[in-house]
């Protein structure tokens, strides 16, 4: 018969190790590139100490000349915090009742729960790779009183399911009583309709983020790439140059030429090298068409997750949707890492029990919980290109 205590088992024995396994190699292949690691976790806190420049302990001299003065290397330390990133699944009352005497209708139900909940974090997660930390999904551009479609001035980090706030980013704060879901979103005219109306008229004063999510998701690629940003992982930017990455905007038709300056550029000033590249799918369709333009093949490879790619002098050129249309990013992934307090863990009550009911609903929850946050050693030997024609 099936209980709640062999429901729990199955979560932790059988789900999590699978679910880890989808959520920190198959979710993005950016994500599969970077290296996860529990080192430099201090209480709630990451603090790194991070190279940059040289070891100043070189020269060159005769045989009775005094041999060169040791230098050390140069460090700053990286601060950040550690984010905390959760994932819920809910299995009704009556749905464990009808299933207790049929083990093959639970895994079915549990398997469905657990890939909604894969499918989800998949969403999300790759989506704040590309995100500046603020989890603003988009703007509102126009929103009448008491309607429940708001037009957006992008759809790409949103989809059917989200359950969202409104914030105020004049005032910080977020629109009492009005959290909504999405429940569909028409991408040829940038709108959503919302399970719902909402009183008030929003302006493009509003942003949408994920519930709960303002300014408390990781330090994505927006944030390192982020031109106004003043500070990066606690270090005023202005006394640092190197914390500033390569971009180009403007670029127009993309070219193999194009893609070798800044190859070029990260390998000459930042010692660098290269071993992904990713852009939107609209970019990654304008540069297959110069291939096809100028020479006879499109070099295709195999990436571990199962993905498959396109290639520049062997470096992968992948498409992701969370990327603007326009925007090509050039990166050295070895630079990048993933510090995490520990992997995906099911959130425990002081019983120890993760399935729990939701307090006065006929529901049990269970929780996925991982507290990481991403850094990069080296900003400046990453690159951005924009103004892409498509």
């Amino acid at each position: 018969m099936v209980t709640l205590q062999t429901a729990e088992d199955a979560l932790k024995s059988v789900y999590l190790g699978v679910v880890s396994d989808q959520l920190n190699i198959n979710a993005n292949p950016l994500l599969n590139k970077i290296k996860q690691s529990t080192s430099d976790v201090w209480g709630k806190e990451i603090i790194k100490l991070a190279p940059f420049g040289i070891n100043g302990g070189i020269g060159a001299g005769s045989e009775t000349d005094s041999l060169p003065q040791a230098q050390e290397n140069k460090y700053v330390k990286f601060i950040t915090t550690l984010k905390n990133l959760y994932g819920t699944i809910e299995i009704s009352d009556k749905a464990m009742r009808a299933s207790a005497n049929n083990s093959g209708a639970f895994v079915n139900l549990l398997n469905a729960e657990m890939e909604g909940l894969v499918k989800a974090s998949t969403f999300n997660f790759g989506r704040m790779l590309y995100g500046d930390g603020s989890g603003v999904l988009a703007t509102i551009a126009s929103h009448t009183a008491g309607s429940n479609v708001a037009k957006l001035d992008s759809v790409k980090n949103v989809i059917e399911g989200m359950f969202v706030d409104f914030i105020n980013t004049t005032t910080g704060e977020k629109l009492a009583n009005s959290a909504r879901r999405i429940a569909y979103v028409d991408r040829a005219n940038k709108t959503v309709t919302f399970e719902g109306a909402v009183a008030d008229t929003l302006t493009s004063d509003y942003v949408l983020v994920v519930q709960g999510s303002y300014n408390n998701e990781i330090t994505g690629l927006g944030k390192i790439f982020d031109a106004n940003a003043t500070t990066l992982y606690g270090l005023t930017k202005a006394n640092y140059p190197w914390l500033q990455p390569y971009t180009k905007e403007g670029v127009g038709e993309i070219s193999d030429a194009v893609i070798q300056t800044a190859i070029d550029e990260m390998e000459e000033y930042a010692g660098s090298t290269v071993d992904f590249i990713t852009c939107s799918s609209a970019v990654k369709r304008a540069y297959q068409t110069y291939l096809t333009t100028y020479r006879r093949n499109i070099d295709v490879m195999d990436l571990a997750g199962g993905y498959k790619a396109i290639s520049y002098a062997g470096i992968p050129v992948v498409s992701d949707r969370f990327i603007k249309d326009d925007e090509m990013y050039l990166l050295n992934t070895k630079e990048f890492t993933l510090h995490q307090l520990c992997d995906w863990q099911w959130l425990e009550g002081e019983d120890g029990r993760i399935i729990k009911q939701k307090q006065g609903f006929p529901v049990y929850t269970a929780t996925l919980v991982k507290y990481a946050d991403l850094i990069c050693d080296k900003p400046n030997g990453q690159a951005k290109l924009s103004g892409i024609a498509i």
